[in-house]
């Protein structure tokens, strides 16, 4: 096997989504690191090394024999990994550490789950994923030029998965933030009645993303805060700073919700304005011929005998009234300043 210091200026290689493994050596006191063959995970570890296995689970019957002949974990985490959905948590084993990690992917207006679990032991680390995760990809095309920089144990890796995790909040959090400016802009304006329910899809993709933030808090303040054979006392300020990171999505998330919910609001309350501006104006209307409907009703009764009925200036006479009104009513109402 050939072995080769990694250059930070060369090219990363990548997994395309239909590769079913790929494995990573790292040898930390040389600072090297190399792509080897899934039937040398062994032979690496037994050589003191660490490997980092990835293995798409989308391959189902291929992913489950592979992990079969591995037998780093207990079989009961690799069957979570095919069934269940994603709900991150932490478990501590003798030997290891799993983790269930939840990425996001955005699609479209929302965005989807994206699960990852994560094995660290003394000696490898496994991560299962169905298909492409955004921020495993995104781990990809970076863990290398970090490796040379600044690590210094195995540790390094779970800090680089976590980084770029948070990365992938950060990102989707900053896709909604625009949604919501932009949103906050339209409301503003004239708007139809779909605009109600854009509010809604949006409030709620921000709880639901609230709810994928909050566990990954817990998960890492444990890890930052409780002692590990598996995650190394210096590692742990890193991962501690990483927590405030997550305080601040899950804060600028509760503070966007109350932006579109005051947007909203404000919306409401000119929609009110306005609508009681054309009702004032309807009750003037209504104040001015009131009166003249009256006189009306009173004239088109059918009764034989009304006294001016036979009144040469009857007509004129009920014009000169209506008039007389109109101008008594509106200079009251303009003094009053319902005009």
């Amino acid at each position: 096997m050939h072995r080769d210091d990694f250059s930070p200026g060369s090219a990363a290689p990548t997994a395309p989504d239909g590769t079913l493994a790929t494995v990573v050596s790292f040898d930390f006191r040389a600072k090297q690191l190399a792509d080897v063959d899934v039937a040398s995970v062994r032979a690496e570890m037994a050589a003191g090394r660490f490997v980092w296995i990835d293995v798409n689970i989308a391959r189902v019957d291929e992913a489950r024999a592979l992990l079969a002949s591995l037998a780093l974990c207990e079989p009961e985490i690799i069957e979570d990994a095919f069934s269940r959905e994603p709900a991150t948590q932490l478990a501590r084993y003798d030997d290891y550490l799993h983790l269930v990690l939840s990425g996001c992917r955005l699609g479209g207006k929302s965005f989807e789950l994206e699960r990852v679990d994560v094995v660290m032991g003394e000696r490898f680390l496994l991560t299962l994923r169905r298909g492409d995760a955004a921020f495993i990809r995104a781990l990809r095309k970076h863990y290398r030029t970090d490796f040379v920089r600044f690590a210094q144990s195995p540790s390094f890796m779970m800090f680089e998965i976590w980084d770029h995790l948070i990365d992938n909040y950060l990102s989707v959090h900053k896709a909604f933030e625009e949604r919501v400016q932009a949103m906050q802009r339209a409301l503003a304006g004239d708007v139809d009645d779909r605009v109600f329910g854009d509010v809604a899809a949006l409030s709620s993709d921000l709880l639901d993303l609230r709810k994928v933030v909050l566990p990954a808090r817990a998960v890492l303040t444990d890890l930052a805060t409780k002692k590990s054979a598996f995650v190394s006392e210096a590692t742990q300020p890193f991962l501690l700073n990483m927590v405030g990171s997550v305080e601040r999505v899950l804060q600028d998330v509760l503070v966007d919700r109350d932006i579109l919910s005051d947007a909203l609001n404000s919306h409401m309350s000119l929609v009110a304005h306005r609508t009681n501006k054309v009702m004032g104006k309807l009750t003037v209307v209504s104040v001015i011929f009131l009166p003249l409907t009256f006189l009306c009703g009173v004239y088109g009764m059918n009764f034989e005998v009304l006294p001016e009925t036979k009144w040469e200036w009857g007509y004129y006479g009920f014009w000169g009234m209506a008039i007389a009104i109109v101008i008594v009513l509106v200079a009251v109402m303009r003094r009053a300043r319902l005009l």
